[in-house]
């Protein structure tokens, strides 16, 4: 095969085309001629022997070998940035960047505990913290954006991408509700439950499908009031005496402290889990390491014990 030459340069100027929607705004972003980056892209053409933009109307349009480039240029200029991030970190001596996603889904407390051992390291850590859904940070993960993702959920048996599931622990969940709720449903658990105002995590939850099965187990149908796939705001809610809301037992002392709710029951058999998704079998970060051998040592069965 035939070496094209590309140049980066030009391949940089159609990212930032292709970034900012249109010539003119690029442009002006980068502070050169219009004229300047419409020859810029001629010439990647040029080199790659294919069209990349077209006009539909008074568009310009990616075309689809305009599409496959963006995402690889996506990924270098990407690299690049890491690469300059690392090499201004050796320049800080010490300093490790711990770049984490944090799935909606996993209550917020759980995040800060299991980041709690890293930032407890010798060396120090810079950590940047991205929330979002599940499926979109190991989008990200896989492109490299991101160290590791924290969620409630192994990764799936089909998935095309080629990350890993590391099991951090369980926990038990338990229902919670401010003292007036907690009073009125806490005697005669969990039959007290049948009609009961409860918040839930939504269906797409990992733990809702097995609390659902806790209450058909016990044959109780409370009456649910709100479903939430941000667990801080589902907890919000429950502070607000809407109704019950459920907790992992680790997070018990701080539902009680920060939210003024009290323990209704146990939903026992009912477990949250939790994970660490790396895109290595064999975890090398230093930061993430630490979440995994705190967790192995023991974090989840010494809060439960404490419960």
């Amino acid at each position: 095969m035939k070496h094209t030459g590309l140049n980066l340069r030009h391949l940089y100027y159609f990212w930032v085309v292709a970034k900012e929607g249109g010539v003119t705004r690029a442009a002006e972003r980068l502070g050169v001629a219009v004229q300047t980056i419409s020859m810029q892209l001629s010439l990647l053409e040029q080199a790659i022997g294919k069209s990349l933009l077209t006009t539909q109307g008074r568009r310009l349009v990616m075309t689809e070998a305009g599409r496959v480039a963006l995402s690889y240029a996506d990924q270098i200029f990407l690299l690049e940035e890491q690469m300059q991030d690392a090499l201004a970190e050796t320049d800080l001596g010490s300093s490790m960047r711990l770049t984490v996603g944090i799935s909606d889904s996993l209550p917020k407390l759980i995040a800060y505990r299991l980041l709690e051992t890293a930032l407890h390291l010798p060396q120090k850590v810079r950590l940047e913290c991205y929330e979002g859904k599940f499926e979109s940070l190991l989008a990200d993960l896989a492109l490299h954006k991101l160290d590791v993702v924290l969620t409630d959920r192994p990764v799936s048996a089909g998935t095309s991408l080629r990350v890993f599931s590391h099991p951090l622990g369980e926990c038990q969940v338990m229902l919670f509700g401010i003292p007036a709720l907690a009073q009125k449903y806490r005697d005669n658990f969990p039959s007290s439950l049948h009609g009961a105002p409860v918040l839930l995590p939504t269906r797409n939850n990992a733990i809702r499908g097995r609390i659902d099965q806790w209450f058909e187990l016990h044959n109780v149908r409370p009456d649910v009031v709100g479903e939430f796939e941000d667990s801080a705001l589902l907890s919000t809610f429950g502070r607000s005496g809407l109704g019950l809301f459920p907790a992992a037992s680790i997070l018990a002392t701080d539902v009680q402290e920060q939210f003024g709710a009290e323990l209704v029951g146990e939903l026992t058999q009912v477990q949250e889990q939790f994970y660490a998704v790396s895109t290595e079998r064999k975890i090398k970060h230093a930061a993430v390491e630490a979440i995994l051998t705190a967790t192995h040592g023991g974090v989840f069965s010494l809060a439960e014990k404490n419960h």
